[in-house]
């Protein structure tokens, strides 16, 4: 508790990836957040807290159906949007007027938030745009010296960052897909929730580009993977395929193998784009899974991390 109330910054374990946890109502400590990962000022940090009653304190009011979302899925990788109480600064808000607030499941998460007593401003501990980290060892090689703490809880058991859900408005939204689906939410609120990419609310992880790994990657179904990589190879690439075990590849491309379960999929998802970089490819052909479940948290972060470089975070 020290680091965090000296205003430093700790490496923390969640279920969904690791966090580069500050006090979120100390701007100093939330200014080096963003100065640490390079990231945007006016990008606005998700608040995790230990309870919904201390989340009550950092929204000015909790709708039904938030609060039927909270008691559903809290503890666990939901983040919502809402309406910011006063003690919600611009420094985590990017000046909005609404903070994204989670109550995270890891034991070891749920034990500092406890012992804390107040908000953690707590983006993936990388750097911006860049592969999250789903294993203490992932934020040393990403953040070295620059993080004062880093508390070791084991691989992410989900893999795959928060779903955020937008319940500031008039009717619900979902913003990005993640650990929780979209199925499950919507059984939940009883009716179908659209999907909204733009619009006034700005959240994590939603430029085009993000989540990439240093080399190129092609995304492909499984029948056309292998005809991909021979099309690269023959044009001098050096080449990847991530793919399940029983899918052909090409002699000379490196066989990145995958889980064919997809919760085992999320979770192994930025290992797979880290060993990507590890075998000093240009390019990898990514088999991609269907678009539903956590699936579609799945390729969301693969299109992502395949899309043009020029919008980066």
């Amino acid at each position: 508790m020290e680091v965090l109330r000296g205003g430093g910054l700790v490496g923390l374990p969640t279920e969904t990836v690791y966090g580069l946890a500050a006090d979120a109502e100390n701007e100093l400590a939330v200014r080096r957040i963003f100065a640490v990962k390079g990231r945007p000022s006016a990008h606005p940090l998700i608040v995790h807290l230990g309870s919904l009653g201390a989340a009550r304190e950092w929204v000015s009011r909790l709708s039904p159906e938030a609060e039927a979302l909270a008691a559903a899925f809290w503890p666990g990788p939901l983040t919502l949007v809402l309406p910011r109480s006063t003690r919600a600064s611009d420094a985590v808000t990017g000046g909005q007027g609404t903070v994204a607030v989670r109550v995270p499941a890891h034991p070891v998460a749920q034990a500092v938030l406890l012992a804390f007593g107040g908000g953690l401003a707590a983006p993936s501990a990388n750097r911006f745009g860049r592969v999250s980290p789903t294993r203490a060892e992932h934020v040393v090689a990403d953040l070295g010296g620059e993080v004062d703490l880093v508390l070791d809880g084991g691989p992410s058991l989900v893999g795959v960052e928060s779903t955020i859900v937008d319940l500031s408005g008039s009717a619900p939204a979902l913003l990005r897909p993640g650990g929780v689906t979209r199925e499950a939410l919507e059984g939940v609120l009883g009716r179908p929730l659209p999907s909204r990419t733009t619009g006034d609310v700005r959240t994590p992880g939603m430029l085009p580009s993000h989540y990439a790994p240093r080399a190129g990657l092609v995304l492909s179904s499984r029948g056309e993977a292998g005809q991909q990589a021979s099309e690269l190879l023959s044009a001098g690439r050096r080449v990847a395929v991530c793919a399940p075990a029983d899918v052909a590849v090409p002699r000379g491309a490196v066989h990145l193998r995958v889980p064919e379960d997809i919760p085992a999929l999320a979770r192994a998802l930025y290992d797979v784009l880290r060993a990507v970089d590890a075998a000093a490819v240009d390019v990898a052909v990514v088999v991609v899974p269907e678009e539903a479940g956590l699936g579609l948290a799945v390729l969301d972060r693969l299109r992502r991390a395949a899309a043009p470089r020029g919008g980066v975070e």
